[in-house]
């Protein structure tokens, strides 16, 4: 019997299906699978129902419900294109040119037509990767036209699969000189800061920042204290871009062009010049620098009794990163002497320039320790989901190769950043709403009740959910989805519980008006703590400062103060801020799909001479293109396809989400332990392939 799917599983003639009125929605596309995410839901897309849509396209489709009642769409129409360029290899094909689109989503082979010469112009050889523009999309009759705008590279040059990700994403290293010559214009002013009757002067308070060892920038720091009453007095603080980057000056256009910095695997994109995320902007110790504070007392529970933003001047007096940080938290505990023996001597010096100050870091790091656990356990009773999702990332040496991929894992003091930055989050957004202004809301919208029927029947079919909460989860109720998550931490039931949850989900997006935010269970929220990186943190702290100067200092001044801040007249950011958070949102997509594609692109290149090793691993997700496994030796993920499951025919169920061998009936499900090897790589597409050695059980 021959290898492959099923012919059961192959493709039948349309089934009777009943028409439904149809929806707009954009076409998401996952390797095989295909669907449209609307306002009204996120509805499979089946192999013949694309058309001609690529992914990100806005499409109108009409929805069907077909067996079993599932409701499937169908692209009836293409209305806004997203993809204008496509990466790819070129090969001749004839009189034509041939580009194979490098991003397996696109199915379609695209042509250069005989009259084009830019394969001569550009130099380009067979084999070649090229970025090529579309001038015709394909349809049902006519293939896609391109024509070649640049020469990439072959495919020997070892930073040729991250110059092919930037590429297929639109993305450019460098910043455009204008921008970068009004950044080199400015300087820190403190004692001209200061004259502003709003800004405050608090360097005499003793705050730290906490970031990853290996960042180059700070643009948050915290400070922290007991109060009399049993609490904590806490102050989030925040480099103020704003008093730096005007409304509609060179460096402003830029960064609302590109919404957020990129962070991919050997380089960063930043949405500000250097001069100010790595200078001006950057909370560096012992530095003088402005900043947007929110003061934020607590009571002994974690409850917020009152909140208070306001412009600043701050000094910070220790730069920690999170592995010091642990080491001083960990301090005594009884796997104290597995710390890391580098952590534990920065933490040391951390402790000897706190000392210097009158603070006993230690102390400090314990109060802020405690209160993030309050706010966690309050976030937690109000129905705050938190999803156990942990993030690979390759190390590189300093000629950009991987020389080792490890996990980065929520820890004490990652954890007590995170509640800091998602509190001073939460106030801003009460202020901002509160008030009824027009800013950039962080939005997430309950999930689809067909995504979460779905999900928990799944779930419960698989044992890992009983009855009671799983008719909780498809009410969407989020308490029933976190009680899931948490009842799952640490069993074989985790990977499905949290794959299956978290795909059920919403993205969130950014919108001009509070609609509140559902997974974190917050009434209003958005984003403040990292102007830096994140243009709607940028406009949530413009539209913070024309409401206190209204507050503080009146109309007439808020109103002189406005049009830096936030423009005038039909630019004005009341104006366009929808526009600005749908463009922020897609480019945010698109960031985080850079990034993902960029990190599989190296972990490929780590694997690209280990061909043959073998690993054990668990079983993360199950397609019909076969079993995705998440392997222990480094948390990388790679794909056992069909044909590389073993000699037989392979039964996916979509319901079980799991694969069953026709003549041996061996079952690979999510979760199951597996021993595989590596059996290829494709460094340019990111793909790690795998071949099944052996099946086990659920990890235990």
């Amino acid at each position: 019997m021959g290898r492959g799917r099923h012919p059961k599983n192959g493709r039948r003639g349309p089934a009777r299906s009943r028409r439904l009125p149809g929806l707009t929605g954009t076409v998401r596309v996952y390797d095989a699978r295909a669907e449209v995410e609307t306002a009204e839901g996120v509805y499979r897309l089946g192999s013949r129902s694309m058309r001609e849509a690529m992914p990100g396209d806005r499409v109108y489709v009409s929805l069907h419900r077909g067996k079993g009642g599932a409701r499937r769409a169908v692209v009836e129409h293409v209305i806004d294109r997203a993809v204008v360029a496509i990466v790819g290899v070129f090969e001749p094909a004839g009189p034509l040119g041939a580009v194979r689109p490098l991003d397996v989503r696109i199915k379609q082979d695209f042509f250069v037509l005989p009259a084009d010469d830019s394969p001569r112009r550009l130099g380009v050889e067979p084999g070649d990767i090229v970025s090529a523009r579309i001038v015709d999309y394909p349809s049902r009759t006519e293939s896609g036209v391109v024509t070649l705008e640049r020469r990439i590279g072959d495919a020997n040059e070892p930073s040729l699969g991250i110059e092919c990700v930037m590429a297929r994403y639109g993305l450019v290293d460098g910043y455009p000189q204008a921008a970068v010559d009004e950044a080199a214009s400015l300087a820190v002013d403190v004692e001209g800061a200061l004259a502003d009757p709003l800004r405050r002067d608090i360097r005499d308070r003793f705050a730290i920042t906490i970031d990853p060892v290996d960042a180059r920038d700070f643009d948050d720091a915290i400070s922290v204290a007991r109060t009399v009453r049993g609490g904590w007095m806490l102050g989030v603080h925040i480099a103020d871009v704003s008093h730096y980057v005007g409304w509609e000056s060179a460096i402003d256009l830029e960064a609302r062009r590109r919404s957020t910095s990129v962070y991919l695997a050997d380089r960063v994109l930043p949405m500000l010049p250097e001069r100010l995320c790595n200078d001006l902007c950057s909370l560096r110790p012992d530095e003088d620098r402005l900043a947007f504070t929110v003061d934020i007392e607590l009571d002994a529970q974690g409850r917020v009794r009152m909140y208070e933003p306001y412009p600043s001047v701050i000094r910070s007096r220790v730069r920690m990163d999170y592995g010091a940080a642990d080491a001083l938290l960990r301090e005594g505990e009884p796997d104290d002497a597995a710390l890391d023996a580098v952590a534990r001597e920065r933490a040391e010096l951390a402790a000897e320039s706190a000392h210097a100050h009158g603070v006993d870091l230690r102390a400090f790091l314990r109060n802020a320790d405690a209160l993030a656990r309050a706010r966690r356990e309050i976030r937690r009773k109000r129905g705050s989901i938190d999803f156990d999702t942990p993030e690979v990332h390759v190390l590189l040496d300093e000629a950009g190769m991987p020389v080792d991929i490890v996990t980065r894992e929520r820890t004490a003091a990652t954890s007590l950043v995170e509640e800091a930055m998602l509190l001073a989050n939460e106030c801003v957004a009460e202020f901002l709403a509160d008030r009824d202004l027009v800013s950039a809301y962080r939005v997430h919208e309950d999930p689809s009740p067909d995504s979460l029927a779905s999900a928990a029947k799944t779930l419960t079919e698989l044992g890992a959910v009983e009855g009671g909460l799983a008719a909780g989860i498809m009410l969407g109720d989020p308490r029933a989805i976190n009680a899931a998550v948490e009842d799952a931490a640490g069993t074989a039931f985790a990977p499905q519980v949290n794959a299956l949850l978290l795909r059920a989900q919403q993205r969130a997006v950014y919108k001009s008006h509070n609609e509140g935010h559902y997974a974190l269970g917050a009434r209003a929220y958005c984003h403040f703590t990292s102007p830096i990186r994140r243009y709607p943190d940028l406009i949530a702290h413009r539209v913070l400062k024309v409401a206190l100067a209204k507050h503080e200092l009146g109309k007439k001044e808020a109103a002189a103060r406005a049009p830096r801040l936030t423009g005038k007249g039909p630019q004005a950011l009341e104006a366009i801020c929808p526009q600005l958070c749908r463009q922020a949102s897609d480019n945010e997509r698109a960031a985080d799909a850079a990034a993902s594609a960029s990190q599989k692109v190296k972990v490929a290149q780590f694997y690209a001479d280990r061909i043959g090793g073998r690993d054990t691993g668990t079983v993360s997700w199950i397609s019909d293109l076969g079993a995705f496994v998440r392997l222990d030796a480094t948390g990388a993920e790679g794909l056992v396809r069909m044909n590389a499951l073993g000699n037989e025919w392979w039964d996916f169920d979509d319901v079980r989400l799991a694969l069953t061998g026709d003549s041996t009936g061996t079952k690979v499900g999510l979760g199951c332990r597996v021993v595989v090897e590596v059996a290829s790589v494709n460094v340019l597409r990111g793909h790690l392939d795998l071949k099944l050695l052996h099946v086990s059980g659920l990890a235990s």
